[in-house]
């Protein structure tokens, strides 16, 4: 499995985003990490290099995700896979509340904690954008409907 992506998939993945962070649903142009294309199934999982495969994420979802597929759900002791940007509707499994995002499904609580969706930085983070009016922005609004 190669992990080099070409350049027409890659701006096929960015575009398809929206600019977005699929994962967080935060604006590329606000964050200063800026974004990466990210293996949703790593390659050393053997996850190919497919448009079905990748999605645009911020460094700080990906760097937080690596090449992991999902965690544990403590309540019930089970391995739970990550959300999938791919397959999986944002607002199924996430809500935004204030500058917190609400995990609602066990999907979703595994995938905000590994992530860090919700930790002091993000939150800090996410709170000056809402202020700012930056978030969530028109296209992160419409993955947020219902």
């Amino acid at each position: 499995m190669s992990r080099y992506i070409n350049e027409e998939l890659r701006q096929l993945v960015i575009a398809r985003a929206e600019n977005l962070c699929e994962y967080c649903l935060i604006d590329l142009d606000d964050t200063f990490l800026g974004g990466e294309v990210d293996h949703i199934i790593g390659v050393k999982h053997l996850g190919p290099t497919t448009a079905e495969n990748l999605a645009q994420a911020c460094q700080r979802c990906n760097r937080n995700k690596g090449s992991d597929l999902g965690s544990i759900y403590w309540p019930t002791e089970q391995l739970v896979r990550f959300f999938n940007p791919r397959i999986d509707r944002w607002a199924d499994h996430f809500a935004l509340d204030g500058a917190t995002i609400k995990s609602l499904t066990e999907i979703g609580e595994v995938t905000a904690r590994i992530l860090g969706f919700n930790s002091d930085e993000s939150a800090e983070e996410r709170a000056g954008l809402i202020e700012d009016g930056h978030y969530p922005s028109p296209a992160a609004q419409r993955r947020m409907s219902r």
